[in-house]
C-alpha cells in the first residue's frame, strides 16, 4: 500500500460541509491540523459523533474553554533543554513538535504553539545529561511523535543511546502504528535498525496510542507483527474519552483486540485538565465503572491494564472508587512516595485528582517556570508552525 498523503488544509476535506469549514478555520489557525487520506478513510462520515472523527478533526470547544496548558506540570522536570527527568529510572527526550495525527485531546497540545519549542534538533545536552546519571535505565523518546523522525535520525539516537550502558530499554512514543502504519512496514531500514539495537538484554519498546478498536486495522496489525519480528515490544496506552471510548464494550473490544494481536494493555489514563479539552473529559469515578465493566468482559491478559492519572506529584493508580471515596496509590512517584496509599473523598464531578477534598496534603506543587494559564482565544495564529510541521514530516 503506497505511503499516505497528508492534508494541512481543512478545506481539502469535502467530507465535511463547507459551513463547518468556515467555523473550523479559526481552530485551526490557532493550532496545527493534520491528518492522512488513510486514517479519513476510518472515519464513518454519515455518523455526525463518529468516535474516530472526533479524535482528529477539530471542535469549536477548543477555543472556548480557559485552562492549563501544561496540566502536569511537565516544565518543573526539564534538566536541560529537551529532556525531562521526573521519575529515578527514566528520562524523556522530546525529539519531535510534529505527530503524524494530531489528536485533538492532546496533553501536550501546547507544543503545537509557535511561542513554544521544548523539542530540540540538537538532543546532545540530553543523552549527556543521561550518560552522567547511572540510575538511568530507561529512555523515552516522545513529543511529538517519534516515528515521525527520519530513519536515519532515529539510528543515530538509538546507536548514542546504546553507547550508554546502563541505558536498558528504549521507547518510542508513536501513534504512527494505526495512524500511517505503511510507514512501519515497508521502511525495511526502519525495521533493520530496531532490529540492530533491541536485543534480548536491551530492548526496544513501542509505546502505541490506540484510543479505539476500529484503528486495529489489517495494516495497523501487520505493522504490529514487522515491529514484533525486528525485536521490539508493542504496548499501548489511551486515555478514556468522552465521545471516543467511553463505553464499557468498546472498550472491552480494545483490550480483547490489544491481546490478539500481541500487544500489551499498559495504561487507560484519565484525560488531563488541558485548555481546550473539556469535551473529552469524564468523571474519575465515571471512568472507574467504565474500566471496571470493560475489564469484566475481558480475559486476563487485558486485565493488566492499569487506570492512571499522569499527576504532577507522579503516575496515581485508581484502585477504586466506592461510596463517595476514592482508594489511590502513587504508581510513579516524583519525591519517592512509592506505593503510598490513600483514601479521599470523591465528589461526583470530581476529574482530576486536584478535583478531590484533601489531595493537597499528599504533594507539594513545584515551583512553576512559566505562567501557562492562558485563554484559547488569546493564542496568536499559527502559520509558522504550520509550515515547520509540513517540512519536517520526512519518514525516511
Amino acid at each position: 500500500m503506497p505511503q499516505p498523503k497528508y492534508i494541512t488544509d481543512i478545506d481539502k476535506i469535502m467530507e465535511i460541509p463547507e459551513h463547518e469549514r468556515t467555523k473550523l478555520k479559526q481552530i485551526t489557525e490557532k493550532f496545527v491540523f493534520r491528518v492522512n487520506d488513510y486514517y479519513l478513510r476510518l472515519i464513518d462520515w454519515n455518523d455526525p459523533h463518529d468516535p474516530i472523527k472526533k479524535l482528529v478533526i477539530p471542535n469549536e470547544g477548543e477555543l472556548s474553554e480557559y485552562g492549563r496548558w501544561d496540566a502536569s506540570d511537565e516544565d518543573t522536570n526539564y534538566v536541560v533543554p529537551g529532556c525531562q527527568h521526573k521519575y529515578r529510572t527514566t528520562a524523556l527526550l522530546i525529539v519531535s513538535e510534529v505527530c503524524g495525527a494530531y489528536c485533538r485531546y492532546c496533553f501536550r497540545k501546547r507544543l503545537f504553539r509557535n511561542d513554544v519549542n521544548e523539542a530540540t534538533s540538537d538532543v546532545d545536552a540530553g543523552l549527556n545529561y543521561i550518560a552522567e546519571h547511572p540510575e538511568i535505565n530507561n529512555v523515552l523518546l516522545t513529543g511529538g511523535d517519534s516515528l515521525i523522525l527520519g530513519t536515519a535520525r532515529l539510528e543515530k539516537i538509538f546507536h548514542r543511546l546504546r553507547e550508554i550502558d546502563h541505558v536498558k530499554i528504549i521507547r518510542l512514543g508513536s501513534k504512527i502504528p494505526v495512524f500511517n502504519p505503511m510507514r512501519i512496514y515497508e521502511d525495511e531500514k526502519l525495521l533493520e535498525v530496531i532490529r540492530n539495537h533491541s536485543s534480548a538484554d536491551k530492548r526496544i519498546y513501542v509505546m502505541a496510542h490506540i484510543n479505539h478498536p476500529r484503528e486495529i486495522t489489517a495494516e495497523a496489525k501487520k505493522a504490529f507483527e514487522a515491529l514484533h519480528q525486528a525485536g521490539a515490544i508493542v504496548v499501548n496506552q489511551t486515555p478514556v474519552l468522552k465521545g471516543i471510548n467511553d463505553r464499557p464494550e468498546v472498550l472491552a473490544e480494545l483490550l480483547d483486540k490489544l491481546s490478539w494481536a500481541g500487544v500489551t494493555p499498559y495504561y487507560f489514563f484519565i484525560n488531563r485538565p488541558v485548555a481546550g479539552n473539556r469535551d473529552f473529559v469524564l468523571p474519575l469515578a465515571e471512568v472507574y465503572r467504565l474500566v471496571e465493566e470493560a475489564k469484566a468482559r475481558t480475559s486476563g491478559l487485558g486485565k493488566r491494564v492499569r487506570l492512571s492519572m499522569s499527576h504532577t506529584s507522579g503516575k496515581i493508580e485508581i484502585l477504586a472508587i466506592e461510596d463517595g471515596k476514592a482508594y489511590l496509590k502513587y504508581h510513579q512517584s516524583r519525591d519517592d512516595q512509592y506505593g503510598k496509599f490513600m483514601i479521599l473523598d470523591c465528589p461526583d464531578d470530581a476529574a482530576w485528582f486536584d478535583d478531590l477534598p484533601g489531595s493537597e496534603q499528599y504533594w507539594e506543587k513545584p515551583v512553576k517556570k512559566t505562567n501557562d494559564i492562558i485563554s484559547v482565544n488569546e493564542l496568536p495564529a499559527m502559520p509558522q508552525l504550520a509550515v515547520r510541521s509540513q517540512r519536517n514530516v520526512s519518514c525516511s
